[in-house]
């Protein structure tokens, strides 16, 4: 059976779905940890959160892995320009 080599289009669109996973779960964890502490709100991933019974500091959890996964598209994108 014949190797497959991923083509260009199909390792761009997985960086762009780590860049779009990562902005969304950095702003909807650490967004929704701010809006809960400065006005008692529970929104998006936090009300969600709150529904589940998970304590306050899981949205910050949910801001972190937002934040590794991007930081992982970063460190591709950079590594793959330098080649």
């Amino acid at each position: 059976m014949p190797k497959q080599h991923l083509r260009k289009s199909d390792t761009a669109s997985g960086q762009g779905l780590l860049w779009l996973f990562g902005a969304i779960l950095a702003v909807q964890g650490f967004g929704s940890a701010i809006t809960e502490a400065g006005w008692n709100t529970s929104f998006g991933v936090a009300g969600l959160l709150r529904a589940a019974h998970v304590p306050q500091w899981g949205t910050l959890l949910v801001g972190c892995a937002g934040a590794a996964l991007l930081a992982v598209a970063a460190r591709r994108h950079f590594t793959k320009s330098r080649r």
